[in-house]
């Protein structure tokens, strides 16, 4: 996003704020303006589109349009209001925050479950940013001007983070998790039993082509489409119709765990976004669904936690390495199915 200066005709000079842009597919059928819109901004509705449309917000190549206007192939749209995007204007909030280690160069932090990384459309508040710029003066930005952040992890997966304090700290972890030298091992419950002891997943990475909330998988016919991914995955536990897994990233694509997982035919427990919120494995039986929407209940997110993270430390070269416990909300859901599969096998035998 960058800030725009559009001039009107009678050569008044309005500052606007490019909040959004896209330029529409090759392929793209004839479609109002903000339905297709309506795919493509997270939390966003239909009647705010229209209304940014009625103020004259939503451009198409530089001339503003109403939401009924149709959107072709290759056309430039932005969006653009008078303010700036609000996550630029971090507030700093007194959150507390879970902290496993801290030296004058790092921090460590065990994010939980809900929480927001950094300010985004329909997210300005309660985010860990928010956090850390109340509890740390100075953090240095990232590449995106997000101050501390190194990497980050989605709002309804838990576990570790780091954030650097220094520019230097910033600068050597940053290339540590570029380079794939860092390490990072993920704990999730996916649907469906996982036949392979273990495995590797690859497979480019990008923006669904009709869903554009969602990421996809794209294969060698499409292999200039994303970038490049990498996950292996090795089983902990079988529960029947689910699986205990450990995945471990060679690469840090958005939602990669979510997306090579269910690209496998395993989407993850509970992830509403990729549907796994539905019950994918299993019986017909009342009982048995009442048994999974007791489990959806114990853990209303996608069954993923951020359990290890190791990296050298950028001042003295020693390589760290932090583990953290699998938060209550996915031990009691385990503990369900354990319980479950016990259940099934007894009444097999």
């Amino acid at each position: 996003m960058t800030d725009t200066t559009i001039t009107s005709d009678d050569n008044y000079d309005d500052e606007l704020y490019e909040h959004h842009a896209f330029t529409v597919d090759k392929g793209q059928a004839p479609l109002r303006i903000d339905k297709y819109l309506m795919n493509r901004i997270e939390n966003a509705t239909r009647n705010k589109i229209q209304a940014a449309a009625k103020d004259g917000s939503i451009y198409v190549n530089d001339t503003p349009v109403k939401s009924n206007y149709k959107v072709k192939p290759l056309d430039k749209i932005r969006v653009l209001f008078e303010h700036p995007p609000y996550e630029y204007l971090l507030t700093p909030e007194n959150i507390p925050l879970d902290i496993v280690y801290e030296d004058d160069e790092l921090l460590v932090i065990n994010k939980a479950a809900g929480m927001v990384v950094h300010p985004g459309h329909g997210n300005y508040s309660g985010t860990l940013i928010n956090a850390l710029v109340y509890h740390f003066e100075n953090l240095p930005n990232n590449s995106s001007e997000r101050p501390g952040l190194v990497h980050r992890i989605d709002k309804d997966t838990s576990g570790l983070l780091v954030i650097a304090k220094t520019e230097k700290a910033m600068t050597n972890l940053s290339k540590q998790f570029f380079n794939k030298t860092s390490q990072r091992e993920y704990v999730a419950i996916v649907w469906g039993n996982i036949e392979e002891d273990e495995g590797t997943i690859e497979g480019n990475i990008g923006r669904h082509p009709k869903n554009r909330l969602q990421n996809a998988v794209f294969l060698d016919d499409d292999e200039d489409k994303g970038k490049p991914a990498v996950t292996h995955y090795k089983v902990i536990e079988r529960l029947g119709y689910v699986t205990l897994v450990s995945c471990i990233l060679e690469t840090g694509r958005t939602h990669q765990i979510r997306v090579h997982m269910k690209h496998i035919g395993h989407t993850l427990f509970n992830d509403e976004r990729y549907g796994g919120e539905r019950i994918l494995k299993g019986t017909t039986f009342t009982k048995y669904k009442q048994f999974v929407e007791n489990c959806f209940k114990v853990l209303p997110r996608q069954a993923l936690h951020a359990k290890t993270l190791g990296f050298k430390h950028p001042k003295t070269g020693e390589f760290l390495s932090f583990n953290s416990e699998l938060p209550e909300d996915m031990q009691q859901c385990i503990e369900k199915w354990r319980n479950y599969a016990k259940h099934q096998d007894m009444e097999l035998e």
